[in-house]
């Protein structure tokens, strides 16, 4: 690297615009009414020096702002189109292929085939994440460091074009016999607000709220954190999100976790309708609150028994917690079938020849019957529709089952086929039948929807939003100042800096020089 050396005999990095040691601007400005460059103190940053590797071609392109604007941007529109439809983990069906298209016909097709469907946890969505971090941890590396460095080292006795051409500042007579007084008073004022002085020789640099200049980085780190806590969400066993249905009376398996939730009661409390306006009062009931009387139980290891670890009744807003995890009280589904009971009836005798309950959700293969036979499952649609020409479901749950039976007896050479398809009339399909297969007994319960929530992640990303609005605070509410003072030949030279808020600072200083001894109509270079 070229060094280039101020008249001072300072050598300043290529790319400096002022010198480190005396403030001298390094290249020629023909406009001395023109405030100084001050970001970064003039230092050269490290994209603007090293340009030759391709770790300094990487380090330049996340170094740049409009690099970070245009990553955002695009995540947030992404984020944006990802919630239009709702995502894989949210949907009630195992088949998301065959959901988005018949809930949401072309757009919810193109939607899946995408990836839209499960965006959040895609590759790219996730690179994009990483690269806002990547950009925000260069971004900051690549200017902190050098404004460190420039105020760490900051000199007291600076150069007078760089004092008489700060944004605030004045210049004026003052005889060597009056000078001494006059500094030891503009210190002793500056102290009174709270600026830190030093003082070399007939120059002197007072400075106050240095820290604020590290509010946007501190910001940059809380974003950090909570971008990092936001990708911990991928580790397995850091974050889960899903939703199960639990039938009353019935247990089932909470999802990647060794744990099974048990619904031993469901209930809907509705509103006495002297709690309600009278407007309201003859109208429909108005649900109050859902409840449901949980247990959750852990399968040992060891014996491959379930143990019950906790039991509540869980409310909406009011969830069990055990270790981490949580069942919130989500959803509710009243009157659910689980099970019918079939007669099959001889119809040249017609008397029963036996019965049988079928459980929609685990069908057996055969059921016996009184008089010896046998009635069989052959098909079973627990949400019957027809495609084209031929028999299907559209889910898993039992909306509209349907059966093929057949049916094997004594009296019978071969087995017969019997067709059952809820609130359809299938006399004409089996006209031809011996024995008649018809629902005698419908069994229902309620049930309720849980969401499973396990978030370790979340301390990580509150800790995050923490630090980062300590950093907007620094940034916003706080102000960094500095005054010059300098006499150099009967004149005494004055400039003053901040980061924002001029017109305070310049008042500040009016102030300070008036109680001083000199009133002062401070000049601010640009704004003439």
């Amino acid at each position: 690297m070229e060094n280039t050396k101020c008249v001072c005999g300072h050598n300043n990095p290529v790319g400096t615009i002022l010198c480190e040691y005396c403030g001298k601007p390094l290249e020629e400005d023909h406009d001395e009414k023109r405030p100084l460059e001050m970001r970064y103190e003039g230092k050269a940053r490290r994209s603007q020096t090293y340009q030759t590797t391709w770790f300094d071609r990487v380090w330049n392109f996340f170094s740049s702002v409009k690099v970070a604007i245009i990553l955002i941007i695009i995540t947030l529109i992404a984020s944006a189109i990802g919630t239009i439809l709702p995502q894989e983990r949210y949907i009630p069906s195992p088949d998301p292929a065959q959901y988005y298209v018949e809930q949401y016909g072309f757009w919810g097709e193109w939607f899946y085939k995408l990836g839209l469907s499960s965006m959040y946890d895609s590759w790219w969505y996730v690179t994009l994440l990483a690269m806002i971090g990547i950009s925000l941890v260069v971004c900051s590396l690549d200017r902190v460091v050098p404004l460190y460095k420039a105020l760490k080292n900051q000199q007291v006795t600076k150069d007078l074009t760089f004092i008489s051409r700060q944004k605030v500042s004045h210049t004026l007579e003052v005889p060597e016999e009056e000078r001494d007084g006059l500094l030891d008073r503009l210190v002793t004022q500056l102290q009174n607000r709270r600026f830190r002085v030093r003082r070399e020789g007939h120059a002197l640099l007072a400075e106050k709220g240095r820290i604020s200049r590290w509010g946007p980085y501190i910001n940059h780190i809380g974003l950090i954190l909570f971008l990092f806590g936001a990708l911990l969400r991928l580790v397995p066993g850091w974050y889960l999100d899903q939703f199960v249905w639990v039938r009353e009376g019935e247990m089932a398996k909470v999802p990647e976790m060794p744990y099974y939730v048990k619904n031993n009661k469901s209930e809907v409390e509705f509103y006495d309708p002297k709690e309600l306006p009278s407007k309201k009062a003859n109208a429909q009931p108005t649900v109050k609150q859902y409840k449901s009387d949980i247990t959750l139980l852990r399968q040992d290891p060891r014996t491959g028994r379930l143990e019950p670890v906790s039991r509540k009744v869980i409310m909406v807003n009011h969830p069990m917690e055990y270790k981490g995890l949580m069942l919130f009280q989500s959803g509710f589904q009243p009157n659910q079938p689980v099970s019918l009971q079939m007669t099959v009836t001889d119809k040249k005798t017609n008397k029963s020849v036996g019965t049988f309950t079928v459980n929609l959700y685990h069908p057996k293969e055969s059921y016996p019957l009184q008089n010896g036979g046998t009635v069989r499952i052959l098909n079973y649609f627990p949400d019957f529709t027809m495609e084209g020409d031929r028999p299907a479901t559209k889910s898993e749950f039992p909306n509209r089952p349907a059966f093929v039976f057949e049916v094997i007896t004594p009296e019978l050479k071969q087995g017969e086929k019997s067709w059952m398809i809820a609130q359809t009339n299938l006399d004409d399909i089996n006209r031809n039948n011996r024995y008649d297969i018809s629902m005698t007994g419908l069994q229902v319960v309620d049930q309720s929807g849980l969401m499973v929530r396990v978030d370790k992640s979340l301390p990580v990303i509150f800790f995050g939003a923490a630090v980062c609005m300590i950093g907007l605070v620094m940034g916003f509410y706080w102000q960094h100042r500095r005054v010059w003072l300098r006499w150099h030949e009967g004149r005494l030279y004055l400039g003053a800096h901040t980061n924002k808020n001029w017109f305070g600072l310049k008042r500040e200083v009016e102030q300070i020089t008036e109680r001083a001894g000199l009133k002062l109509s401070l000049t601010q270079l640009g704004q003439e």
